[in-house]
């Protein structure tokens, strides 16, 4: 055992905030529902199935006899995509929005639930006609494009799985899940608009297809209408496929464990993860906690997850969980800065967006340019913000409340992984007092633990490895292909026990702070720190708006401090930056924190979906060559960041 089993506290946070009175009056979610969680959780979960619809009632709530394999609602049917479109339709919601569409250029397209159900019945029927039968998996490399949730929707309704491959990826990224998967049958499109500029989906599909003979069917999507290579033993346009067909399609219902999508994660082996989730508790968790997290008020309330629809964040609440709750939603295409910085807050005020949820990173860049390009919008129709994705600063999580919550919206930070399927711990917006840069606690009905090496649960004010102690509806049934590995993975450091690698913290009062990943976690002179506390230090200070702490090895303490920190575009050259921001971490954390290094720089290695990269600014730090880059949103922003390094350092 190490000598610390527990990570160590270093910040500590006295600013809460109380729901608004006039919030909380109207909340959907009331105290009552920890209540209810916690003397009957399976009752509860068989209460919140009823969000949903089946055709056939379950049997059971859950059998967890096969552990760690569970079965949820055993004995029912339903299909995904009868619960999102067919049954609002039929219940006279047919001309409620479902999508607000804007292009990156600007274009639009108001898609209503009745559009939807007729342009799904017609893909569906596709699909059918290519040869794709129940059981059978379908790619989709797409923008974000209307088409996306049409082609998604469209393999649930016929029961084929889908596997959404996110629109950066590269064609040897493709290659290995359509290989891994089975796949027959790929959905992407000519390409897509990014920064003003076309990008090449189709080339990119046709370079990873060039060795996998199995798959007999592309259906392109025109959208940018660029030039594109044509295989016409294989490629098929979506509009001369799609559009002849017939607009009523008669759904199908599956059983409750039916596979519904799989979604690849990145593996530490290098061999991405093929994480499966099914059809009726995912259905379930996404609706119920949509509808508890974000108090979603269908008739209402406009709705905006930013994320890209390749991402789980995006299946679950840009897709599956507003659509289960008949909302109407904001779908964008492009980048919060094309054309101009204040795209993000434009789209906010032209549909009167009530509800928000983004990532950290992009709340971090706009701190960056400055809180007058805020201030120049009408966001007065915002009542909630969200953050997802990774852990957000205290400073971040400020600056969100007043510069675009105006300080009256309440802030959910909700933590859950791809694995998860849905949010797992998070403020209830009209129950639970918030604090800026903590998730809070678990959602009823789930229940989290944070446990030391040993498997004992840590007291308030320690920290160590969060975990979930009891199956929950959306959790992943398996690894595709691999089951030996899903239990190696998830279940074999606390037998019977979910950890999928996030170390966590309890501050005094027993609400939980994410620390991120628990290889992030530094041990310094036998002191373990989470990189997190460090970084929200740096950008706690007026001069940081971004920052990133990874470990070096250091013969003296065992690993050193490393720092990359972005300055806010307000902030003036100093040439005495480095020891201000020392100076500054020393006094907020303490001594043992103080970095060895700190380094300016213009920019940090991120992913298209927003996460830094730390492995990499790792690799930097101790002048390793530097690993893959090919999931970079820029992957000259390295040898950018190479630069800066040497020229701070003098070399």
């Amino acid at each position: 055992m190490a000598e610390n089993p527990t990570i160590r506290e270093l910040s500590h946070e006295d600013r809460s905030f109380d729901p608004p009175g006039e919030f909380a009056a109207q909340a959907n979610a009331t105290a009552k529902l920890y209540d209810q969680a916690d003397a009957d959780r399976l009752g509860f979960w068989a209460d919140q199935a009823q969000r949903i619809s089946w055709d056939t009632a379950f049997d059971d709530v859950l059998d967890w006899s096969d552990a760690p394999f569970a079965k949820w609602f055993t004995g029912g049917k339903l299909n995904a995509a009868y619960n999102c479109v067919d049954r609002h339709v039929e219940a006279g919601m047919g001309d409620r929005v479902a999508y607000y569409f804007e292009g990156e250029g600007g274009d639009t397209r108001t898609i209503t639930y009745h559009d939807l159900l007729r342009e799904v019945s017609k893909a569906a029927n596709a699909l059918i006609e290519l040869g794709v039968k129940t059981g059978d998996r379908v790619a989709i490399y797409m923008p974000m494009l209307p088409e996306t949730v049409f082609a998604m929707l469209a393999c649930a309704r016929i029961g084929a799985p889908h596997t959404v491959i996110f629109g950066g990826f590269s064609d040897k990224a493709i290659a290995d899940r359509v290989r891994d998967c089975g796949v027959e049958v790929v959905i992407t499109s000519d390409g897509g608009y990014r920064r003003g500029k076309t990008n090449a989906l189709k080339a990119t599909v046709d370079k990873a297809l060039e060795d996998i003979p199995e798959v007999h069917t592309v259906l392109v999507v025109k959208r940018t209408g660029q030039e594109i290579d044509w295989h016409n033993d294989r490629d098929q346009w979506w509009h001369d496929v799609v559009d002849k067909q017939s607009e009523t399609h008669e759904p199908e219902f599956f059983d409750a464990e039916h596979p519904l999508y799989i979604m690849y994660s990145s593996g530490t082996t290098g061999k991405p993860k093929g994480i499966m989730h099914t059809t009726g508790g995912y259905m379930v968790g996404v609706a119920y906690t949509h509808w508890a997290v974000f108090d979603i008020k269908p008739e209402t309330d406009i709705y905006w997850t930013a994320a890209d629809i390749g991402w789980v964040t995006g299946h679950s609440y840009i897709v599956y969980g507003p659509l289960a709750n008949a909302t109407t939603s904001v779908l964008y295409e492009g980048t919060p800065d094309t054309p101009h910085r204040g795209r993000w807050w434009e789209i906010v005020q032209k549909y009167g967006v009530t509800i928000l949820y983004c990532a950290p990173t992009s709340i971090r860049t706009f701190m960056r340019w400055g809180r007058d390009i805020p201030a120049e919008y009408d966001l007065s129709s915002l009542r909630l913000l969200g953050s997802v994705g990774e852990p957000i600063n205290p400073e971040a999580w400020m600056w969100y409340r007043e510069h675009i919550g105006q300080n009256t919206c309440p802030i959910v930070d909700t933590w859950w992984q791809t694995e998860n399927g849905h949010i797992l711990i998070s403020a209830l917006p009209g129950v639970t007092a918030t604090k800026p840069g903590a998730a809070m606690r678990a959602l009823p009905g789930i229940t989290a633990d944070i446990y030391d090496e040993a498997g004992n649960s840590v007291e308030p004010g320690n920290g160590g490895y969060l975990v979930i102690t009891e199956p929950w509806p959306g959790m992943l049934r398996t690894l595709w292909g691999d089951e030996e590995r899903y239990k190696n993975t998830y279940w074999s450091q606390y037998p019977g026990v979910y950890f999928a690698g996030d170390g966590a913290k309890y501050d005094q009062d027993g609400d939980i702070w994410v620390l991120g990943r628990v290889d992030d976690v530094l041990n310094v002179s036998g002191h373990r720190m989470s990189t997190a506390e460090i970084e929200s230090a740096l950008v706690a200070h007026a001069m940081v708006a971004e920052a990133a702490v990874v470990g070096a090895q250091d013969e003296t303490t065992g690993q050193a401090i490393e720092a990359f920190v972005i300055l806010r575009e307000s902030a003036k050259e100093h040439n005495h930056v480095v020891g201000m921001l020392r100076d500054h971490v020393r006094a907020a954390i303490g001594p043992i924190a103080t970095p060895r290094s700190i380094t300016v720089v213009s920019d940090l290695p991120k992913t298209r979906s927003g996460k830094i990269m730390r492995r990499l600014l790792k690799d930097l730090a101790e002048d390793r060559e530097i690993g893959d880059t090919t999931t970079l949103a820029d992957a000259s922003v390295m040898d950018t960041i190479q630069q800066q390094v040497r020229a701070a350092r003098g070399s």
